[in-house]
């Protein structure tokens, strides 16, 4: 089935924006998943649905993800680095209202630090990594053709011409670990163009900037 309409759940934050304006490069209709609607950019909001909800309750996600082909998820905490279930809570919502509607294709930013064992993690970055690794499992153990996207640093940098960046499975040991930084335009470009390409489906992703 042809991919022409997908919900964005993060739509405002860091990464959420610069991904939605890649969906609305590749020509998608897209649905923004927004607490407050008023965060969408002014030079945007004619060109997507904000759709105003809440991911902690499942009766908002559920009416989000009708109608829809696909899903990407860019939740975040912004700055704040304390102990937090919103995610993985968050994530169970998407998963259950994906698989009720029947879509399947979810591409979902996590993070480089699940490449490591928790011992090797800056100790501050350690409970917000914990609901990653609960985001990741949920995922995990969906049944959909997900992809779990594992940026490094994410850089405020331009993108790569042409979608020129890195990006391997988690299986190919040689590159999984080539870079330290993302731009963030080039994550964007990749959390859309990851549920087009069905050879990403149910892999895990590193992804870097040249």
């Amino acid at each position: 089935m042809a991919i022409k309409n997908v919900v964005i759940f993060g739509a405002t934050g860091y990464t959420g924006l610069k991904t939605v304006q890649a969906a609305i490069n590749e020509g998608l209709t897209v649905r923004a998943f927004v607490r407050d609607p008023e965060k969408v950019p002014a030079d945007l909001r004619d060109k997507v649905e904000s759709f105003k909800g809440d991911v902690l309750k499942l009766d908002d996600v559920r009416k989000a993800v009708q109608g829809e082909d696909a899903v990407i998820v860019a939740l975040g905490t912004r700055n704040d680095i304390a102990p937090t279930t919103m995610m993985s809570e968050g994530m169970k919502n998407i998963v259950l209202a994906m698989i009720e509607n029947g879509v399947r294709p979810v591409s979902v930013c996590l993070s480089a630090f699940l490449f490591f064992q928790t011992e090797m993690l800056p100790k501050q970055f350690i409970p917000l990594t914990e609901d990653h690794k609960r985001m990741d499992q949920v995922l995990r153990n969906s049944g959909l053709d997900w992809i779990a996207v594992y940026p490094p640093h994410i850089a405020d940098q331009p993108g790569t011409a042409d979608g020129a960046y890195e990006v391997s499975h988690e299986e190919d040991k040689s590159t999984k670990f080539k870079g330290r930084r993302v731009s963030v335009y080039d994550l964007g470009h990749f959390l859309v163009k990851s549920i087009l390409t069905p050879e990403h489906y149910q892999k895990i992703c590193g992804i870097a900037s040249p």
